[in-house]
């Protein structure tokens, strides 16, 4: 059977567009088998002409090359059903699982090397990963090693984004890890000539449980190649069973990191490098009308790249480029452009046509006239959100080659399958030749989809005919980079005496419609998103537009439980058919003691609730609030969270922190300030991240439902910290606010002090 797949796939008469064969720069060893045979135990060695046929982008070289020791395993897809959604092939977009195919890789010495296209931003993706391929494969965690990124060696990926790298990769490397080894215990009964059902494996050996005979996983398969398409029937470890999924283990290379052995882009230096810096304009909108750049051009070992209006300087070291980049002459024709002030209204008056997931979305149910009619009060209120930026804490930066008319570039992205588009695209070269290799980057937050660096990196290494690297200022990645879009949300409902909500109009302006629609039960809905011209560059921000949706809709759902006069938690669950949405309220209530006991004075207490992305939060606060002072401090949060089975219980628990550190930031104080095109608070002395001294009191309740399928965790438990916030203040000082961020300069003026 092994035979008939593996000579199946080599078969030259196949249509050459039919497969598409990812291959890796893994040695693999010769074998005395004939070229193409397959033997009887299915280690095989590979024809070099069929495999062509399988893999034209591959050249006989390159494939060669690519060759030496050890087993992999190659997972085969179809390339009309899956194009590159950062490349100009795409044709649809299948459900992940089909579309994401894997490498593993088992050297001489039984060491384990696994390829994903997903990148480490932070969140410490690289340790479940590594969890998922040892509980499946029964090797210890450190025989193996996770090569991430690298448009060269990975498979193509979308991108790290949207929660999906638990759900999808995971779950499809659990499948990969589980086939292997079914593979290798085939492998060891044939060759033993035992009872299938005799062998094991543990500890990266292969075990015959009756004579006591084991042989690790790399002496199994004598460093040969095995191929095999990936089953669909393969049954992965149940989570009762889990030894090593489930379990705290500590972060894979934590050590490099707390040492800072670690490096980033920013770290990177290759031989006879550059260093680059861009010209920017003074404002958004502005464009380029003379440059005279003879003084830069002056300057021992710099050079000079205009093209078009892109203009950048490259120097032997960075105080060099940033001399010379400050002697060019520049003039700019600038346009009136809106401020921060006045953007909501602006936002209002400006609707576009867009379209994808960009565009305008509605969804309807039931009757919104019966709903006015049941009701017997009614609700409207309008909900902003300003522009906030991601801050991250490296910012952009790149390093880029050319080579023999090939580039290759290290950047800190999200898509570095998108950035090789990119970078084709851009200076029209074959995507095979192009290169983008991912470090692990210091955060992402959804901010790092683009590559900016990397375009303008190639462009003045390509000038240059050396390497050359770009890092943004903090400045430019405060201005430059996207944004998490600004907003408006308007929001009326109808409500009977009893708490029954009976209609709901929701409408969003600008800021997105993730999570737009409402978890809970109301029979006649009309929800909405509007898309608008945005004045700022705006983009994909942690949990996208769920924070604004979930504040809105959270607030107003305690304004509703006012107006009827009833308690914030009765309300939502009198309103709630999800029963794990519930769990969570319930959970969060309970260790927070809800209702057990009236707050100390100027403190105040709220909660919300959400579902996004397969994950359910519910989040209890209590605040503070200094009459006299306006300031207003986070006390104490319990944040609930359930999402499926729990692969690592501690780095779930320190992702959801991240969350809410994060959101205290955009709840209470940050906001972009601009006016004319211009950034007012372009670095963190002016634009205020929380500080420690902003944290409050943290905990965090997890219900682990191995019962099902896991679900990523990096971006719903933010969504629920600022409405809770809000409602807290409501009930601290009966101001209710409804725009974020609720207190970037305190509630003084606001409140009055108590006599």
């Amino acid at each position: 059977m092994r035979g008939e797949i593996f000579g199946e796939l080599l078969n030259p008469a196949l249509e050459p567009e039919r497969y598409e064969l990812f291959a890796t720069s893994l040695p693999i060893a010769p074998t005395s088998h004939d070229p193409g045979s397959v033997g009887e135990n299915g280690l095989t060695a590979l024809a070099e002409e069929p495999l062509r046929e399988i893999a034209p982008l591959l050249t006989r070289r390159q494939f060669c090359q690519a060759l030496g020791a050890g087993l992999l395993v190659l997972l085969f897809r179809d390339v009309r059903a899956l194009q590159e959604s950062g490349g100009g092939r795409r044709t649809g977009s299948p459900s992940l699982p089909q579309e994401i195919s894997a490498w593993l890789h088992i050297s001489r010495e039984g060491l384990v090397t696994v390829y994903t296209g997903k990148v480490e931003v932070g969140q410490n993706i690289r340790t479940s990963l590594t969890q998922v391929v040892a509980e499946e494969l029964r090797v210890p965690i450190e025989r193996i090693r996770l090569v991430m990124g690298d448009t060269d060696l990975t498979p193509f990926d979308a991108g790290t984004f949207g929660s999906r790298t638990t759900p999808t990769m995971a779950a499809h490397l659990r499948r990969v890890a589980a086939a292997t080894r079914e593979l290798l215990l085939d492998l060891a009964a044939e060759q033993w000539q035992v009872g299938r059902a005799t062998v094991e494996i543990a500890d990266g050996k292969v075990r015959h449980l009756a004579s006591g005979r084991s042989q690790d996983i790399g002496e199994l398969t004598r460093g040969q190649k095995l191929s095999r398409p990936l089953p669909d029937t393969v049954a992965p470890t149940p989570p009762e069973q889990w030894r090593i999924l489930g379990a705290s283990v500590p972060k894979v290379n934590g050590r490099a990191f707390v040492t800072g052995e670690h490096r980033y882009t920013s770290d990177l230096k290759l031989p006879g490098m550059l260093y680059g810096k861009v010209l920017r304009p003074p404002a958004f909108g502005a464009t380029l009308v003379s440059v005279d750049t003879r003084e830069a051009e002056s300057m021992p070992g710099v050079l000079v790249v205009r093209e078009g209006d892109f203009v950048g300087v490259a120097a032997p070291s960075t105080e060099q480029a940033a001399r010379a980049l400050a002697a060019i002459r520049a003039e700019w024709k600038t346009t009136p452009q809106p401020s921060s002030r006045e953007i909501f209204e602006y936002l209002k008056k400006n609707p576009i046509e867009a379209q994808g997931w960009e565009g305008r979305s509605q969804h309807l149910v039931g009757s919104l006239e019966e709903g006015w009619h049941l009701a017997e009060k009614r609700f409207q209120q309008t909900y902003t959100v300003a522009y906030i930026a991601h801050a991250p804490l490296e910012p952009r930066a790149a390093v880029a080659e050319w080579k023999d008319g090939r580039l290759t570039v290290w950047t800190g992205t999200q898509r570095p399958f998108g950035v090789r588009s990119e970078l084709a695209r851009a200076f029209g070269l074959p995507e095979d030749r192009v290169r983008v290799i991912v470090p692990d980057t210091g955060s992402g937050y959804g901010g790092k989809h683009t590559g900016d660096a990397a375009l303008e990196a190639a462009r003045l290494a390509k000038a240059a005919g050396r390497p050359v690297k770009v890092v943004w200022t903090r400045e430019e990645e405060f201005t430059w980079a996207y944004f998490r879009p600004a907003g408006v949300i308007e929001v009326r409902s109808g409500v009977k005496a009893d708490g029954t909500i009976t209609a709901w109009e929701f409408h969003n302006y600008n800021s997105g419609a993730a999570a737009i629609r409402t978890p809970y039960a109301i029979p006649n809905q009309h929800i909405e998103f509007h898309p608008t011209r945005s004045p700022l560059r705006q983009g994909s921000y942690r949990a996208l537009a769920a924070t604004a949706n979930h504040f809105a809709r959270e607030t107003a759902m305690d304004e509703l439980a006012h107006l009827v006069g009833m308690d914030p938690l009765a309300f939502r669950l009198k309103n709630l058919a999800d029963e794990r949405l519930r769990a969570v309220l319930e959970a969060a209530a309970s260790r927070f003691g809800w209702g057990k006991a009236k707050p100390a004075p100027d403190r105040g207490v709220g909660l919300a609730a959400g579902f996004e992305k397969g994950g359910y939060v519910a989040t209890c606060a209590e605040i503070a609030v200094d009459r006299t002072s306006g300031e207003v401090k986070a006390v104490r949060v319990v944040t609930a969270f359930e999402c499926g089975a729990i692969l690592n219980p501690d780095h779930l628990k320190n992702q959801i922190e991240g969350a809410i550190v994060m959101g205290l930031g955009g709840a209470l104080f940050e906001s972009i300030e601009f006016e004319n095109g211009k950034i007012l608070n372009p670095r963190f002395s002016r634009y205020r991240v929380p500080r420690f001294s902003d944290l409050p009191h943290i905990e965090v309740v997890l219900l682990d439902r191995r019962d099902l399928p896991s679900a990523g965790a990096g971006e719903t438990p933010i969504v629920a910290i600022a409405p809770a916030i809000g409602n807290a203040i409501f009930h601290a000082t009966g101001l209710r606010l409804r725009s974020l961020p609720l207190a970037p300069h305190g509630l003084k003026g606001e409140i009055k002090p108590q006599s």
